[in-house]
Formats: structure tokens, C-alpha cells, sequence
């Protein structure tokens, strides 16, 4: 066989080939290919990038490869900085990329290079997950941005470029469901609304965490009274229970939520 080629078979009896290569004690896989030769030019390849500092990640653009561009991340990161790292991540300094395309990765600060060189990730609808012990977590969890947060009204991207995921580019606004931060005429405050016949307004309030409560508390409200089964609540860590109850008491929601004349049993109103 050709150096770098192994020949292995499926489990159909199909013969196929494997390409390898070693560099500095560490094993690496390149692929399986269809023919001894496919397998030998993807290991020549191999070879070559990490022998010949002149190829760079451009570089990928204007040569024929038989290896995928994630594989090529993978081999220059290794040749340029000495780390294998087995997703197409290449370090920079203070920060690394998280590659898909030449011209398509993201950017993310050093301390969470041994998070994203153990889980790839992937799209969906716009989102961005990994698998994390069998689940599909979304990245954003990471920054403790909700699941229904909407990027420039809950969290924004400081420099205005969102692939970048640094903690220092990424600003949260709105923590905590149905809660807005708003100003006007120079002073702040936080707007509740809640979803009952349409985007419901449940007050205006100075502070975020009772905000939070306040929402909650027309949530259960609106439960309790057969209007709605179930909403999503802010759960505030920052509070123990005995405070979160002493808010949760004194807030005031809107006169028309408490004042709902509760459904008859087995009745709900989904407006």
C-alpha cells in the first residue's frame, strides 16, 4: 500500500481505503476514500501542510484538495501553533475561530477554547447548537441569553458583528421573559408585557428584578384563573425566597389582569 493508505471494508464487504497521517507522536485521520490513490494524495497533502508554511487557510481557495476545508483548519492550526484540536478551530492570540468556511467562522475568546475543541457545532434555523451530553444547546445559553431572546432588542453585538462571540462584544439588555428596557425623556425603566389577547401591557416599573416578578405574577394570575395553561417564567437568581416572595406580594400588576373573572373548570380563553 501506499504510504499514509489503509484499506478497511464496510460491513457489506465493500473495500474502501483510510488515510493517515502522523505528525509530532499524534495520529490523525484524514478520511475515507474510494480508491488507494484518492487516499495517497489527500496524505501527500497532508504532508505538505504541515511541512510548508506558505500554505495558510487562503491558501485552500487555489489548491485541488482531496481533504475537507475543516481538515485543512485542523492541520495548519496544528503546524502554526503546535495544539491539535480535532474541530476547525485556529488560535489566534487572546482569542481563537471557529471555522465552516473560508470566509464564514466565528470568533470566540481563549477561555472557551476547550469547550468548542471537545463540541462541534452546528445550524438550525438560523440558531447555533452544540451537542452537549445528548442535548442541542443553543451557544447563546452560554452568555445566559434565553432561548426566546431576539438579537438587538434583548442582546446586542457591541461591534455590530455577529460572529463575534466575545463576552466583551456581547451586551445583554433584556434578562428576564416579557421584561423591556426602555428610556424616555432621559429616565429608565422596565416595561412587562405578557401575551393575552395580543402583547398585554402588565405595568412600567424602575427596577429589572421586580420587573420580573411582576411579570410572573400575571402569569400565575392568568393561570389561576383558567385563561392560559402555562407561560414561561423568570426565575431570578439573585433573589431568595423569602425576598422573592415579599416582592411578589407588594408589586402591583395592571386592574384589568386581577380583576378577570376566573373560568369555569375545564374552560381556557387562548386569546
Amino acid at each position: 500500500m501506499l504510504p499514509g493508505v489503509y484499506r478497511a471494508t464496510k460491513k457489506d464487504g465493500t473495500q474502501y481505503f483510510r488515510g493517515s497521517i502522523t505528525h509530532k507522536s499524534k495520529h490523525i485521520s484524514l478520511g475515507s476514500f474510494s480508491s488507494e490513490q484518492e487516499a495517497s494524495d489527500a496524505y501527500q497533502l497532508a504532508h505538505r501542510i504541515l511541512h510548508d508554511s506558505s500554505l495558510t487557510l487562503e491558501s485552500y481557495l487555489d489548491c485541488p484538495s482531496r481533504l475537507p476545508f475543516q481538515k485543512w483548519v485542523i492541520l495548519i492550526n496544528f503546524r502554526d501553533n503546535g495544539m491539535y484540536i480535532k474541530t476547525p478551530i485556529y488560535l489566534r492570540k487572546n482569542f481563537f475561530q471557529y471555522y465552516f468556511a473560508i470566509d464564514d467562522f466565528l470568533t470566540f475568546d481563549i477561555d472557551d477554547l476547550f469547550y468548542y475543541s471537545t463540541r462541534s457545532i452546528s445550524r438550525r434555523g438560523g440558531h447555533l447548537f452544540v451537542a452537549d451530553y445528548g442535548m442541542q444547546v443553543n451557544i447563546l445559553s452560554r452568555y445566559g441569553i434565553k432561548n426566546y431572546a431576539v438579537v438587538g432588542r434583548d442582546y446586542r453585538f457591541v461591534n455590530g458583528d455577529t460572529r463575534d462571540f466575545r463576552y466583551a462584544n456581547i451586551e445583554i439588555i433584556n434578562r428576564f421573559h416579557g421584561v423591556s428596557h426602555m428610556e424616555q425623556d432621559g429616565k429608565e425603566y422596565f416595561e412587562v408585557k405578557i401575551h393575552w389577547n395580543g402583547d398585554f401591557l402588565v405595568g412600567r416599573y424602575a427596577d429589572e428584578t421586580e420587573a420580573a416578578v411582576a411579570y410572573n405574577k400575571a402569569a400565575s394570575t392568568l393561570i389561576q384563573k383558567g385563561y392560559i395553561k402555562e407561560y414561561p417564567i423568570n426565575y431570578i437568581e439573585e433573589l431568595d425566597g423569602d425576598e422573592y416572595h415579599r416582592i411578589y406580594k407588594s408589586v402591583s400588576i395592571s386592574e384589568r389582569i386581577r380583576s378577570l373573572t376566573p373560568l369555569p373548570a375545564h374552560t381556557e380563553s387562548r386569546k
